[in-house]
C-alpha cells in the first residue's frame, strides 16, 4: 500500500484502487463497474462502496506492512564500483 502523503490525489477515498492492488487488477475496471451501476442502482452501489470502504480500512488496520528490504553492503560496493568503472568491451 502506498504511503497516503504520496498516494496519488486523483480519487475520492482510494478504495478502488485499494481493491485493485490487493487482488492484483487495474482499478479502472471497478470504477467503470461501479460507474454503470451507480446508473441503475445508486443505493445498491453506495452500499457497496460502503462496504468495500470497510473491507479496505479493517484489512489494513489488522495486517502489517512488509518493511522493505535494505540493500546489503556488498550490493551498495559493487553498485558503486560499477558507476566509477565503465564497462570493457572484449577484443
Amino acid at each position: 500500500m502506498q504511503d497516503p502523503a504520496t498516494a496519488p490525489k486523483d480519487n475520492l477515498f482510494g478504495i478502488c484502487h485499494a481493491i485493485g492492488e490487493d487482488f492484483g487488477f487495474n482499478p479502472f475496471w471497478l470504477r467503470v463497474a461501479l460507474a454503470i451501476g451507480i446508473i441503475a442502482r445508486p443505493e445498491v452501489v453506495l452500499a457497496v462502496y460502503a462496504t468495500l470502504g470497510l473491507a479496505v480500512v479493517t484489512s489494513r488496520l489488522l495486517t502489517r506492512r512488509p518493511k522493505a528490504a535494505r540493500p546489503t553492503a556488498t550490493v551498495t560496493v559493487l553498485a558503486a564500483r560499477a558507476e566509477r568503472e565503465p564497462l570493457r568491451q572484449a577484443a
